[in-house]
């Protein structure tokens, strides 16, 4: 299977904002420590770990949000690591991000219609109506809604709407970073299963960031786990779940309930 993603000893610190002094730069932090690891295409691969160990940064990294200070990241074999802003304009139709909170995402004074088109626009797309239409019927919103605020919707109906959003672009790749953590348990069930939909339909590559064990076990086929930085252990799913490898991979599972995942979304 090709690639999509090869990542090569990726390194990011960020600026200590909590003891930067009074004159100068503030000390930085070391957040991502060497990581190594491929995303092969059509593959949905979930990225955990506890509080702080990173895995917030390292999608954000994907995506180019944040620049890495060390190490490469090759996207369809190009290395985006260190490209600037021009140079990455045309690029970034190919990978998207949906938020964890969509409220923050999602522009209160614009109509959903306008916040799925605005983006297609920047993009050069044509037949834009038409485009925020099927994007819609994508996510299983009716095409009214497309007249609605974010305010006039439901917290399950505003995370379709950033799904909407992104597969508006017609990506390669998609970041979701804990979109169903500020869900009530049922719209949790019917995100996850659009998104094994939207996957299977349009040849997504997804990269989902939880800490939620159950989801990741329902929904990616791969799993790798951080812990300070560091990749402790990445492989199948069900190889991971079932026999774990690494000290913290089987705290991390040991103090989590994990329900019958079959179970939990029916």
């Amino acid at each position: 299977m090709t690639d999509l993603y090869r990542v090569t000893d990726l390194r990011l610190s960020l600026p200590d904002m909590t003891r930067k002094p009074l004159l100068g730069a503030a000390p930085r932090i070391e957040i991502l420590k060497g990581c190594t690891f491929t995303i092969p295409k059509g593959a949905v691969l979930g990225i955990v770990g506890g509080s702080g160990s990173g895995k917030s940064t390292l999608g954000r990294a994907l995506v180019r949000l944040l620049e890495p200070t060390g190490g490469s990241i090759l996207f369809d074999g190009k290395d985006i690591t260190h490209l600037g802003d021009d140079a990455l304009r045309p690029l970034r139709r190919r990978f998207q991000m949906i938020f964890q909170d969509p409220m923050s995402s999602l522009n209160p004074r614009h109509r959903v219609r306008t916040i799925i088109a605005e983006p297609l626009r920047l993009h050069g797309f044509d037949r834009i109506a038409e485009r925020v239409e099927q994007a819609l019927d994508h996510v299983g919103l009716p095409r009214s809604f497309a007249s609605r605020y974010p305010h006039e919707l439901s917290g399950g109906q505003r995370q379709r709407v950033g799904i909407a959003r992104a597969v508006a672009l017609e990506p390669d790749f998609i970041l979701a970073d804990e979109i169903v953590s500020g869900l009530d348990v049922s719209s949790q069930a019917q995100v996850l299963h659009l998104l094994e939909r939207l996957v299977r339909d349009l040849g997504l590559t997804l990269a989902f960031v939880s800490h939620d064990l159950s989801v990741v076990r329902r929904l990616c086929s791969r799993v790798l786990v951080l812990h300070r930085g560091e990749i402790v252990e990445e492989g199948p799913t069900a190889a991971l779940f079932d026999a774990p490898q690494a000290a913290y991979t089987r705290e991390l599972l040991d103090a989590i309930p994990l329900p019958d995942p079959d179970q939990a979304w029916v």
